[in-house]
């Protein structure tokens, strides 16, 4: 084989409402190293022209939210991410621009950075059919929406009812999604290789309705049996389904696995510590 034909091959996309991302993926686009060839950059979420040239890593210049656009533009064709952080947070996106430069070579030709995370498969039917369908990076949120009255949810594991929640709503998501919203709920943080669902319930209407985290082979099936007219199923924070009462929103495991890079310089619970501040003892100043 040709010395040609082993190199790495590498794909750039930037977040199309940050200047700044598509200037720091031009930058790198100058990055020589003898076995990575980039063959292609283009501003915007849309990965399928990374899929057609078969690359082995994808470089995404912007947020966490910009990296699970691209994620679930991959659908079944997930490619392992990097990605550059030019957002806020920077969770799931690990590098910083001057971390991809100085690691760049190890970045893209090491396979043991690469961690296999679930990722969620939505379902929606009314009256029978299926309406909707999405794969989920984090989440699906059911939110009851205006007029905010209290919506009821008939929930089902495996074809087992399970319980009726009545409150705000529910989120059901990855390990990945499991210090996003869920966090933010009061539900558990969950590492992200763990094979789990997490379920947690929105202001739930009862003292007794508490988290729970399942198998990721489970089937969870949610009954919307009263939901107000802005009802929702929100999906990553990027995509909505409104609902009717009697919808069933279905959620289960991915076919395929969601594949991102880590960043080698620093640990696993390096993000936790340093952007969530876990486990940091209270300040009495």
């Amino acid at each position: 084989m040709s010395d040609e034909k082993a190199k790495r091959r590498v794909y750039m996309l930037a977040n199309p409402d940050k200047p700044e991302a598509a200037l720091a993926m031009h930058a790198a686009e100058n990055l020589q190293v003898d076995n990575v060839e980039i063959v292609g950059c283009a501003v915007g979420i849309d990965a399928s022209d990374a899929v057609k040239a078969g690359v082995d890593r994808l470089i995404v210049f912007g947020g966490d939210g910009t990296l699970i656009g691209v994620a679930r533009s991959l659908g079944t064709g997930q490619l392992p991410l990097v990605g550059v952080n030019i957002g806020k947070l920077g969770f799931l996106a690990e590098f910083s621009p001057d971390e991809l430069k100085d690691s760049f070579e190890r970045i893209i030709n090491d396979d043991t950075l690469v961690t296999r995370r679930i990722a969620l498969h939505v379902t929606v039917r009314r009256n029978g059919g299926v309406r909707d369908t999405s794969l989920a990076i984090n989440d699906c949120v059911i939110h009851a929406g205006p007029p905010y009255r209290l919506i009821r949810l008939g929930v089902s594991i495996n074809d087992e009812h399970l319980t009726t929640v009545g409150g705000d709503g529910l989120i059901v998501c990855t390990p990945s999604g499991s210090t996003a919203h869920n966090l933010s709920a009061g539900g558990p943080i969950v590492q992200p290789r763990v094979p789990a669902i997490v379920l947690t319930p929105l202001n739930p209407h009862s003292l007794t309705h508490k988290p729970l985290v399942v198998e990721s082979d489970s089937t969870i099936e949610i009954h919307a049996s009263e939901v107000n007219e802005g009802s929702t199923a929100i999906i990553d924070g990027q995509v909505t389904f409104p609902l009717q009462s009697g919808d069933r929103i279905t959620v289960r495991r991915f076919e395929s696995d969601y594949l991102l890079v880590h960043n080698p310089l620093y640990t696993r619970s390096h993000k936790l510590v340093t952007k969530l501040h876990w486990g940091r003892s209270p300040s009495y100043d």
